[in-house]
């Protein structure tokens, strides 16, 4: 028999047998039981990446990734690229990476010929040619294939601009 001490814990504990997910996605209207797993889930959606790496510039969506990179900076990892000498935990992280440097891509566009390095990138990429645009703006109703487009074409309406002149502090909607 589990005990709760607070009321809102009992109640986030009795949507796992309810099956009730209260939170809604606004992209995709996937639904979700708690409010964190939609902040994460948005991230898909928003291309946000929150956590960075204190060794290097990389950042991440989601924290377990990041801890899966960390391992490259560590000691007691086994695989080494001969090229930059990054070290990888597991053999198939360090093949993946190689193919950065041989420029091997194994993965190809069926409609195009197309080539990549990730299966990932393929997947990003079939989207143009399925003419998959789920993210449209409610402002002015055009649509976009992935969130981050619509992300920053909100920049238009909302008069934001995030990118500034390091020597003038003119401010701009893109930074490149």
């Amino acid at each position: 028999e589990k005990k709760f001490t607070a009321s809102g814990i009992l109640k986030c504990h009795l949507r796992i047998h309810t099956g009730e997910k209260p939170y809604c996605c606004q992209f995709c209207e996937m639904k979700f039981r708690e409010t964190g797993t939609l902040k994460s889930h948005l991230r898909i959606h928003t291309g946000e990446k929150p956590y960075s790496c204190k060794f290097c510039e990389m950042k991440f969506s989601y924290s377990r990734a990041l801890k899966r990179h960390l391992i490259i900076h560590t000691d007691g990892n086994p695989y080494s690229c001969e090229f930059c000498d990054i070290k990888f935990s597991d053999n198939g992280s360090l093949q993946k990476h190689l193919r950065i440097h041989t420029g091997e891509k194994p993965y190809s566009c069926e409609y195009c010929s197309k080539k990549f390095i990730e299966n990932g990138a393929l997947t990003k990429h079939l989207k143009i040619h399925k003419g998959e645009k789920r993210y449209s703006c409610e402002i002015c109703e055009k649509k976009f294939i992935e969130g981050g487009n619509l992300k920053r074409h909100l920049r238009i309406h909302s008069g934001e601009k995030p990118y500034s002149c390091d020597y003038c502090e003119k401010k701009f909607f893109e930074s490149g």
